[in-house]
C-alpha cells in the first residue's frame, strides 16, 4: 500500500497495551506493526487479524482465517528455540484479535531470490542448516509447519550480510495431536510437496520437501518448478524432476546438488530420513570445504554446533542448549606451551577441550594430561570459597588447542536448564576424576 493512503495515514497509537512505533506490512486478512512492550523493555511484532466485516468484503471467508489465527494462537510459549520466531501472547479481542510475537529486524529470504541478489552458497548451506535444526525442534514438538517458503523465513541482517535465520508464521501449522484448530489444504503451491499437493497424510518431511525447494530458489534464483498456471505447475511437481543445480549455477557441488534434489523426491521414503540426517548432510558440506568460503567467514555456527554435539561434555545437551553455547561461549585457539593456568593464579574461566591436548603439572611434575571432550579450570565455577579458586596447578598446551571457554559471569546469562547441563556435566567429569585418583594412587592429584 503507498505510504499517502488514508489507512496508512491512521496508523494506530497503541494495540492493547503495546506503543505503535510503525506498520511493517500487510495482507488480505491481517496487518502485523512493529510496536514496544513496555513492561518488558523488548521490541515486538503484532500480528492483527483485519475485522470479518473487510475480509468478507475482499471475497475471503473470516471464519476460515479466523483458524489461521487459532492456530498460531494455541502455540503461544511453547516454542523457544533460537531458530524459531517467539510467541509471545494472543488476544482474542472480538474486534481485533492480535498475536505478539518476537520483533526480527531485517527482511525475508525472499529478499534473495531474485537472480540479482542471491547469497554465496556458503551462505545458503548455513541457512538450511540452522532452518533444518529449527524445523527438527518444530517436529518434536508434534507440529508440521505445511507453508515453508522464503516469505516466512526471517533473514537477521548485519549491515548487507544474513548472519541468522527465523521459522515464522504458524498460521498453517498442523498439530499432530489436536484437531480443532486445523486448517486443510493450506500452502504455497511453488513450495509444496506432492503428498501435501494430494491432501495426503503428512509428515514432516512434507516440511522438508518444502526447505528443499527454498534452498533451490536460494541457490538457482528460481523454483525448482515453474508454470503459467497452478495446473501445469501442479503436473510438474507430481511428474518432472527439477533441474540439476550444477547447470544452473556454477561453483554448485554434486554433494550440495544430490542432497537437494533428494530432498526434492516424489515419495516422502526417498528423501532424508529424518531433521537431524539433513542437518548434519549441510553441515558436511561446509566441513569438507565443498562450498567456496567468504571472504572475511570465520567458523560459522553450523561447524561449531556440529563439534559441541560431537563432544562427550555436551553428550546430554539438546539443540536449544546446544545453539546457546554457540552463541554465548567464547571460542578460542591456543598454540603450543602457551599456559592456561598457572599455580597461584585466581581462575576466573574455566574451558572445555574441544581439540588438541593439555598438560597438568604440579610443582614440576606432570600429574595429567587432558584431552579433547574434558573440561579444565573448572573451579573458578563451582568453588565456594575465594581459596579453592586458586589454581594448585600449571597447565599447558601439549597439542595446540581450540577450547570453548565460560566465565562465571557468561554462565549466569545461559538459561537455568542449560546451567543444570553444566552441572551435571561437571559432576561427570569430578566423579572421573576421582575415580582415576583411586586407581593411581601412587600418583594422587588434586581436582583443578
Amino acid at each position: 500500500m503507498r505510504p499517502d493512503t488514508e489507512r496508512y495515514r491512521q496508523l494506530p497509537r497503541k494495540i492493547g497495551k503495546y506503543r505503535v512505533l510503525a506498520r511493517l506490512g500487510e495482507g488480505a486478512t491481517s496487518e502485523v506493526f512493529h510496536a514496544r512492550d513496555d513492561f518488558h523493555r523488548r521490541d515486538v511484532a503484532i500480528k492483527c487479524v483485519r475485522p470479518p466485516s473487510d475480509i468478507d468484503a475482499s471475497g475471503g471467508d473470516s471464519q476460515f482465517y479466523e483458524r489461521f489465527f487459532a492456530a498460531e494462537a494455541a502455540l503461544v510459549g511453547r516454542l523457544e528455540h533460537p531458530n524459531v520466531v517467539q510467541i509471545y501472547d494472543a488476544v482474542a479481542d472480538v474486534e481485533s484479535p492480535h498475536l505478539v510475537m518476537e520483533y526480527v529486524p531485517g527482511t525475508t529470504l525472499k529478499s534473495f531470490c531474485r537472480a540479482d541478489a542471491l547469497l554465496s552458497l556458503e551462505q545458503i548451506v548455513e541457512i538450511g542448516f540452522k532452518c533444518a535444526m529449527a524445523l527438527g525442534y518444530v517436529a518434536r514438538q508434534g507440529l508440521i509447519h505445511r507453508d515453508v517458503k522464503p516469505a516466512n523465513l526471517l533473514a537477521v541482517m548485519d549491515g548487507e550480510k544474513v548472519i541468522d535465520v527465523k521459522v515464522s508464521d504458524f498460521g498453517s501449522v498442523l498439530q499432530l495431536d489436536a484437531d480443532r484448530t486445523q486448517v486443510q489444504r493450506v500452502g504455497s503451491l511453488a513450495y509444496m510437496s506432492p503428498e501435501q499437493l494430494d491432501g495426503a497424510e503428512l509428515d514432516t518431511r512434507a516440511d522438508m520437501y518444502s526447505l528443499a525447494a527454498v534452498l533451490y530458489h536460494l541457490i538457482a534464483g528460481r523454483p525448482p518448478f515453474e508454470g503459467p498456471t497452478q495446473a501445469a505447475l501442479m503436473q510438474q511437481v507430481f511428474n518432472e524432476a527439477p533441474a540439476p543445480l550444477a547447470a544452473l549455477r556454477a561453483g554448485v557441488p554434486d554433494s550440495l546438488d544430490a542432497l537437494v534434489r533428494g530432498a526434492l523426491a516424489k515419495q516422502p521414503a526417498e528423501r532424508p530420513a529424518d531433521w537431524d540426517a539433513f542437518a548434519q548432510s549441510l553441515a558436511g558440506v561446509i566441513a569438507r570445504r565443498e562450498v567456496p568460503r567468504g571472504r572475511v567467514q570465520g567458523v560459522l555456527d553450523s561447524e561449531r554446533f556440529s563439534l559441541l554435539r560431537s563432544l562427550e561434555f555436551f553428550g546430554a545437551f539438546g539443540d536449544v542448549e546446544l545453539w546457546e553455547v554457540v552463541h554465548r561461549a567464547k571460542w578460542q585457539r591456543f598454540a603450543f606451551g602457551h599456559t592456561l593456568y598457572r599455580k597461584g593464579q585466581e581462575g576466573g574461566s574455566f574451558h572445555i577441550l574441544a581439540a588438541g591436548e593439555v598438560e597438568v603439572f604440579r610443582d614440576g611434575r606432570k600429574v595429567a594430561e587432558l584431552a579433547r571432550g574434558t573440561s579444565v579450570g573448572e573451579m573458578a565455577y563451582l568453588a565456594p570459597s575465594e581459596e579453592l579458586r586458586l589454581h594448585r596447578a600449571d597447565v599447558i598446551v601439549s597439542q595446540p588447542c581450540t577450547t570453548i571457554s565460560f566465565t562465571p559471569q557468561t554462565l549466569a546469562q545461559l538459561t537455568m536448564g542449560t546451567r543444570h547441563r553444566f552441572d551435571d556435566a561437571f559432576i561427570k567429569v569430578l566423579v572421573r576424576r576421582l575415580h582415576a585418583a583411586h586407581e593411581a594412587l601412587d600418583h594422587p592429584r588434586r581436582i583443578l
